[in-house]
């Protein structure tokens, strides 16, 4: 059995405390810690899978191409990111150096496992009533083990510990898609997929 999380209370704490996390060799490569980002109280926190080159550069999360698409998505939802807490599941950059390029590599199990404790911590602090799990590495760290996204995808699903997920693609995979018409179509359906949390009403 895995340590507990320390008894963080702020929103503040937690980024200092992400600041000088070793638990796993992550942190040795990448330039800094992301943390999450957004209100102290929301009713979305939504999860990727973990920073990619903009992020470990500028500190902050979705900043890049992947976050210039989950922008317009929200945008088309009607869901406003000044509302939402958005993080990831892991909280370095990992890569590997490819020339002068740092080429983005899956996390593995262990390093999802060893971030986990964090993504504990933002949910006690920021009490979301939806966890939005960006892609398998996100739906993995939310719901502690793999499932597969597209039997899950779009609906709300009932957690062990009482919070309830939403399963949907990473807009990274947007991105990759090089068919014109089937990059339209993932793209509505990963805005149809958000505006699931619009229609649901907050948790009592």
């Amino acid at each position: 059995m895995d340590e507990q999380a320390p008894d963080i209370r702020s929103l503040k704490a937690l980024r200092t405390a992400e600041a000088a996390c070793t638990r796993c060799p992550l942190y040795k490569n990448a330039t800094q810690v992301v943390s999450g980002e957004g209100p102290a109280r929301a009713r979305i926190l939504m999860v990727g899978e973990q920073p990619g080159d903009q992020e470990d550069k500028q500190g902050h999360p979705f900043v890049g191409p992947a976050g210039r698409v989950l922008q317009a998505a929200l945008d088309d939802a009607g869901i406003s990111r000044g509302e939402i807490f958005i993080t990831n599941a892991v909280k370095h950059f990992k890569f590997e150096p490819r020339g002068k390029r740092r080429l983005h590599k899956r996390p593995n199990a262990h390093e999802i496992d060893q971030c986990h404790w964090w993504l504990d911590a933002e949910r006690k602090l920021v009490k979301p009533s939806i966890l939005v799990a960006l892609g398998a590495t996100a739906v993995r760290s939310v719901s502690g083990h793999p499932l597969p996204i597209n039997k899950i995808r779009g609906r709300l699903i009932d957690l062990a510990d009482g919070g309830r997920m939403l399963a949907t693609i990473h807009p990274s995979y947007i991105l990759r898609i090089e068919d014109e018409a089937d990059k339209r179509a993932q793209y509505r359906q990963f805005v149809a997929d958000l505006k699931v949390c619009v229609k649901t009403p907050a948790a009592a």
